[in-house]
């Protein structure tokens, strides 16, 4: 059992806690436009609808690599644990809005109010900076006590890396505490004549966004600012000045005001050092590895991790939730288009090693757009080009970036530009040893839709040396041809070109590296099991067949800092194209991996694969 007031009263109701706000949401409706005593239900509604939403820019901003990398403090990830652990980080403001109710209706000094008093915001800056934050660095101090930080403060400080949502990690009763210190100034105000609608908006707004500032992990002050008016490191803190405190927690105590760990002593002598090495920019590590993706459509686009941390933590799914961002995703994709350029995603560490996702600012249906091919290609150069320059060792690329017919697999790149020092890899080695693992030992006869393409090819190649009956849906007897003669003379009757889909109406194992319709899925046998390696997946029809998911592998355990997924897969588990590209940097090749697969490799690359601890799904 916790200790008194560690948790909060709502939390076994889960998602179901919101309810809560209904009475809220009925009294405040119900009265707007009757007198302002009685309309405090809708304005303390609005502001926690507003609270949320600074703690939300904030995430995204500060969760925007391609803005904020250079300015990042903790050169480390959000991962998993921290993003369960803040999962209820919006409690406190539930608790604030009833206190809020409580407030209103017991104190008569709030009751008709205009809609701007300016005396009001000079009572209320004056009781902040000498009381509130006063008030606060007493209190904050106390529960970095042993007894108190244990039971209660050491939530807080479990967060690896500050976040907006940190700020508003706690337990009940500090965050019980943080709303009775913050309504001192409002409430004081209000008794010496000088509250008004605006001034509870901007005190509790001003106060959000300063909290959320502090724990963004971005130095966002501009160092002009110091070095004009030095006065102000007393008076207002920076990012980099309260990740010290995370850090070393026995300093930087205070709410806004450095003034007060000056006056008490326990301003770290690091802060100023601190914030003059971030602010410089020059900490700025190169990843070792990058994922070249896309998005695959405007939906799926909201699942990044600068939008809703709570999506992008998850596999991706199309929820009710979030269908009406659809319009605002769409014209940030036209802002992608416009600005086209390449943007950084996620990253994370793997064996001391750092690996970033950048995106193309493309979408799935262009690249299926003739007239899309050469500007895609251009952007996918760019990426190249740039990773080349930073140093980047290897570059992947995903699904469609590497699409056969758009570059051939990357060789396009590698011939334009024979002197690239960063290995280019479509990663399909490791799919297709992805996929041919999948298939069980005791097969004799397989399916294979898309059996032409480069993966197509190689799982052929490879499953004929195995002796197992591979029928080839193609309509190119000149391609097929091309692939049979690539076979061992004593193999290449076990390659069958077919034309139509009735050939497999007796094969239980499909593997589908091309599109297939509801109508070509229903010549399959009951109890076939699908493989694939066509995006997207095909739809799971048939209820008496089985689907296999995208060819993928789980990451090591060790990984540092992995807190999104990889579209539909699940936490820590890739794509095999991403996973190919890791084995290549793990094991320090020095090709490029682009166009035909060498089906020679594909055992070696699965066997570099497991040793390098990454997993096959179901292991």
């Amino acid at each position: 059992m916790g200790a008194p007031l560690s948790a909060w009263p709502w939390e076994n109701l889960s998602k179901f806690k919101y309810f809560l706000y209904a009475p809220l949401i009925v009294k405040g409706f119900n009265l707007v436009g009757e007198e302002e005593a009685l309309n405090w239900c809708f304005h303390i509604l609005a502001i926690s609808a507003l609270r949320g939403l600074v703690h939300q820019l904030w995430h995204s901003y500060s969760s925007m690599l391609f803005l904020t990398n250079k300015y990042r403090i903790i050169k480390k990830g959000v991962d998993f644990k921290q993003i369960d652990r803040e999962w209820d980080w919006d409690n406190f403001i539930m608790l604030q809005a009833f206190m809020a109710v409580i407030a209103c209706y017991s104190f008569p000094l709030i009751g008709d109010l205009p809609l701007f008093n300016s005396r009001g915001f000079i009572y209320m800056l004056v009781l902040h900076m000498g009381i509130t934050e006063a008030l606060y660095y007493c209190i904050h101090r106390l529960f970095h006590s042993e007894y108190l930080f244990s039971r209660y403060h050491s939530l807080h400080h479990a967060s690896a890396v500050p976040q907006s949502f940190t700020a508003g990690t706690a337990t009940f009763l500090e965050h019980l505490i943080l709303g009775l210190i913050m309504g001192i100034p409002m409430l004081g105000a209000a008794w010496m004549g000088g509250a008004s609608i605006t001034l509870f908006y901007a005190y509790v707004l001003t106060f959000d966004f300063l909290r959320c500032m502090g724990h963004s992990n971005t130095e966002v002050m501009p160092s002009s600012l110091f070095e004009h008016v030095p006065v102000l490191r007393y008076l207002i803190y920076t990012p980099s000045y309260h990740s010290l405190h995370h850090s070393e927690m026995n300093t930087n105590f205070c709410l806004f005001m450095p003034l007060y760990d000056a006056l008490g002593n326990t301003l770290n002598k690091k802060s100023w050092e601190l914030y003059r090495r971030v602010r410089s920019g020059n900490g700025v590590r190169v990843p070792d590895f990058v994922f070249l993706a896309h998005v695959v459509d405007v939906h799926s686009s909201v699942h990044v991790p600068f939008v809703f941390r709570s999506i992008s933590s998850q596999a991706f799914t199309t929820r009710l939730l979030i269908l009406p961002t659809w319009p605002f995703a769409f014209i940030v994709m036209l802002i992608m288009w416009a600005w086209a350029k390449t943007f950084v995603v996620s990253f994370y560490m793997l064996r001391g090693k750092l690996h970033q996702t950048w995106s193309v600012p493309r979408f799935g249906f262009q690249y299926f757009l003739p007239f899309s091919r050469n500007g895609i290609n251009k952007h996918i150069e760019e990426a190249i080009l740039s990773a080349d320059r930073l140093g980047v060792k290897v570059i992947s690329l995903a699904a469609l970036n590497k699409n056969e017919a758009l570059n051939g697999g990357g060789t396009l790149f590698v011939q334009k530009h024979p002197n690239l020092r960063v290995r280019v890899v479509h990663g399909n080695t490791l799919t297709a040893a992805v996929i041919l693992n999948e298939i069980p030992r005791d097969v004799k006869e397989v399916f294979l839709t898309g059996a032409t393409s480069k993966l197509g090819r190689a799982i052929a190649l490879y499953l004929c040396r195995r002796g197992i009956r591979v029928l080839m849906l193609t309509l190119s007897t000149e391609r097929f041809q091309a692939i049979q003669k690539e076979a061992p003379t004593e193999c290449q009757k076990f390659l069958v070109q077919v034309t139509k889909y009735q050939a497999a109406q007796n094969c239980k194992t499909w593997i589908v590296g091309k599109w297939i319709t509801p109508r070509e899925q229903r010549w399959a046998p009951s109890g076939t099991h699908f493989h694939q390696f066509v995006v997207p997946p095909i739809l799971e029809l048939r209820r008496d067949c089985t689907y296999g998911k995208l060819a993928a592998m789980r990451v090591p355990d060790d990984v540092e800092g992995l807190g999104s997924c990889e579209y539909t897969m699940g936490r820590g588990i890739v794509h095999a194209c991403h996973a190919g590209g890791m084995v290549h940097l793990l094991e320090g090749w020095d090709h490029h991996e682009v166009g035909a697969i060498d089906v020679d490799r594909i055992d070696l690359v699965w066997n570099c694969a497991i040793k390098h601890g990454l997993r096959p799904i179901d292991s």
